[in-house]
């Protein structure tokens, strides 16, 4: 399976016999390889798990093996018939990389198949000196990065840095802060300057993507809140991340909650995002975590999700603030709730996994999502 033979995002979960869809079912029976871990999963498993014949789970097992996507893991010991071949996951037989365009800092990670950085770089960034600066950065790192690594085989490229962007064209928007990128094609302009397939999107979105697909469960709903040099959200529903029509959706920084407030970066008065940075600049840090709370709470409200995981440099160096700051206000949000017969507990919150290179991991799983199907599977117990 070659970079440009990657299975499209979106493609439905059960297995189908035909030969238009090998891509998808391909994908299938990776996701199951990639779910089994090194216990790996016997072929009988493959085809009860996917809905696929015997024959057709050889003949796609046969074809990864031969590309060495796939290896034997030895022999489940029997149950009265012949010991079944166990085959599992190669996780260094492909990479992916993964940038983070921040607006001050580059992180670059380069991930094997389970989304495991095996190498991180960082650098400085000045995001708002526009493309052929950034364009450098990016090369110089990359290089740097596969050169590290022996030159190893790479599916591509994930991109992620601030929006408003297209996801679907690989254009950005116009940038709070930057304005010079409004209109520019990131995706291509990266994909020529590297010669790797790109994948560009929203920071926050890169984030959610990689946290959904580390959940031992993968279904629910979770917001991502990220307070860096700017404030977003990444948001998973129902088991799946939603972008918008437009990539637009988790504009969560430029929520109005103080009509009168400072004004942001995008023009307007009292966004969530002015109010948080202007609070931790004066060194307020309850008001700033009070602040984002109202936000999440207001998530919470409009969307019903089950959980707020916090991330960004700032969070992440004052985590106690935040998190105590945060989950005050959804504490609040439940009361106000009632106690009534239909009444929930306040939504968790917690830190997201990950720390500092959270969309960074989250950009290489742009890449690496679509060769294990739209939706991660899961192992039922044997």
């Amino acid at each position: 399976m070659s970079s440009n033979d990657l299975p499209a995002l979106g493609a439905g979960s059960p297995g189908a016999n035909l030969p238009a869809l090998r891509g998808h079912n391909a994908a299938l029976v990776l996701g199951l390889l990639r779910a089994a871990g090194g216990e790996g999963v016997s072929r009988l498993e493959l085809a009860a798990h996917t809905g696929l014949t015997p024959q057709a789970v050889s003949k796609i097992t046969a074809r990864l093996r031969s590309e060495g996507l796939a290896a034997e893991a030895g022999r489940r010991a029997s149950t009265g018939g012949k010991p079944a071949t166990v085959l599992r996951l190669v996780p260094a037989a492909r990479h992916a990389v993964g940038l983070h365009l921040d607006r001050d800092e580059l992180t670059a990670v380069l991930a094997d198949l389970t989304g495991r950085a095996v190498d991180v770089r960082r650098a400085p960034l000045a995001f708002e000196a526009g493309a052929e600066q950034v364009l450098t950065a990016v090369e110089r790192e990359v290089a740097a990065l596969l050169t590290a690594a022996g030159g190893p085989r790479v599916l591509g490229v994930g991109v992620a840095c601030p929006g408003p962007l297209d996801h679907t064209t690989g254009v950005l928007h116009r940038v709070t802060g930057a304005p010079r990128w409004d209109g520019f094609p990131l995706r291509d302009a990266v994909a020529a300057r590297l010669g790797l397939p790109a994948v560009l999107d929203k920071d926050t979105n890169a984030a959610a993507l990689g946290l959904d697909r580390a959940r031992p469960d993968g279904t629910g709903s979770f917001g991502y809140l990220h307070l860096g040099t700017g404030l977003g959200a990444g948001l998973v529903l129902d088991g799946s991340l939603y972008r918008g029509p437009h990539t637009g959706a988790g504009e969560f920084g430029h929520q109005i909650v103080q009509l009168d407030g400072p004004r942001c970066d995008c023009g307007r008065q009292g966004c969530i995002e002015a109010l948080c940075l202007a609070s931790v600049a004066g060194g307020d840090l309850p008001g700033a975590a009070r602040a984002l709370g109202v936000g999440a709470a207001n998530l919470v409200e409009l969307l019903d999700i089950d959980q707020v995981l916090l991330g960004g440099r700032t969070v992440l160096e004052h985590p106690e603030p935040f998190l105590g700051g945060v989950a005050r206000e959804l504490a609040a949000q439940a009361r106000t709730r009632g106690g009534g017969s239909g009444a929930r507990p306040a939504v968790s919150v917690a830190l997201a996994p990950g720390g500092a290179q959270v969309v960074a991991d989250g950009a290489a799983e742009l890449v690496l999502a679509p060769l294990f199907g739209a939706r991660r599977p899961t192992l039922r117990p044997r």
